[in-house]
């Protein structure tokens, strides 16, 4: 897909996710603030403390610690899980972050081995869990990204949790996209929160900011978290213009989630409707889903171009390959789908049902 992937970035309008941030738009963010308003200093002062509250708040945890990078705000509830319980084991999905994007970070700064839960193309379940012995910390990923993001039911998570506090089991949920899957379980974040030991979201994904990350819990686990985040070199001298982006993208979008959910329904149901061409889940429960192909792989990127030529928009994103080497796309909703007229989108994904079709005829 070397081709479409060149070409698809000059195009006018892409469907996936947000727009880039730029300088432009960090800028923005400045604009709305007291421009006299101090900055923080190792974590401390009002434009950090005032923003940690708030989200504490919105979660329902009694405090919360804003990190420079999810990879170390995890590392840490997980150390903290495992010291608190004197065991050096945690549990977690075999397509976990941080089983393979992090460089086997936790075994390695923390000396803990983790316990794969399930396989890697489903959810881990109850059965999964009651087969596993000696760990201090279960990890739930909600969405579970790298199956397409999947969840499973309110039910089965509330099972899931409770046979964990049952046994002393340190429940941490990876909700990097938390917001994303509150309009599909119909809850606030508070409740799924309640769920959890303790709780990490990312700001960088579905709300758009630079980058940066909470760690929220009870007061004692939070003291240590502190503790940890201060070894780690968590507090930099001054962490302001991550909050400042942080916080004016996550007031921006934190109520376009059932928008945004909304209208991955709509693309999905349209993928799903050209032949060789199919989503997982085929009904999406977040505002993120993965576009996977039957069809030959040349014929869908010069396919992808027509469409791109005729109509100046980018109906994928780049491609990637899964653990068995399919290629496939990572599709998520936000604001740029929104930019484009929905007639548009409708008429370009009939132009490529029968840009395939008329290929595959060749």
């Amino acid at each position: 897909m070397h081709r479409y992937q060149s070409q698809r970035t000059q195009a006018s309008f892409q469907l996936h996710g947000h727009p880039g941030v730029s300088m432009r738009d960090s800028l923005q963010a400045y604009m709305t603030l007291d421009q006299s308003a101090p900055g923080d200093a190792y974590g401390s002062g009002a434009i950090i403390n005032d923003f940690e509250q708030e989200i504490a708040l919105e979660l329902g945890k009694q405090l919360a610690n804003f990190f420079p990078s999810g990879t170390m705000a995890q590392q840490v509830a997980l150390r903290i899980a495992c010291d608190n319980r004197d065991i050096a084991t945690v549990a977690y999905h075999p397509l976990c972050h941080l089983q393979i994007h992090e460089q086997q970070g936790l075994k390695h700064l923390h000396r803990i081995d983790s316990v794969l839960l399930g396989e890697p193309n489903r959810l881990f379940s109850l059965q999964d869990l009651q087969n596993v012995e000696a760990v201090a910390a279960v990890l739930f990923e909600l969405p579970q990204r790298e199956i397409g993001g999947q969840l499973p039911t309110w039910d089965e998570l509330q099972k899931m949790c409770d046979w964990c506090r049952q046994r002393g089991i340190h429940s941490h949920l990876d909700g990097a996209r938390l917001f994303e899957i509150l309009p599909y379980y119909k809850k606030t974040a508070a409740q799924v929160c309640a769920l959890f030991d303790s709780v990490y979201i990312s700001f960088y994904k579905g709300f758009g900011g630079v980058s940066g990350a909470i760690l929220a819990g009870d007061r004692g686990f939070m003291d240590s978290a502190k503790l940890w985040k201060r070894r780690q070199g968590g507090d930099i001298f001054q962490l302001y213009p991550y909050i400042v982006s942080a916080q004016y993208n996550y007031r921006l979008r934190r109520d376009k989630m059932p928008v945004y959910w909304k209208n991955a329904l709509s693309l999905a149901e349209q993928f799903n409707q050209i032949p060789g061409i199919s989503t997982v889940p085929k009904k999406p429960v977040s505002n993120m889903f993965h576009v996977y192909f039957t069809v030959d792989s040349q014929l869908l990127e010069a396919s992808l171009i027509e469409v791109l030529q005729k109509y100046d928009l980018a109906l994928l994103p780049a491609s990637r390959c899964d653990r068995d080497n399919r290629e496939y796309f990572e599709f998520w909703v936000g604001d740029q789908f929104s930019a484009v007229d929905p007639e548009i989108v409708a008429q370009a994904m009939c132009f490529l049902a029968a840009a395939l079709k008329r290929g595959a005829a060749i």
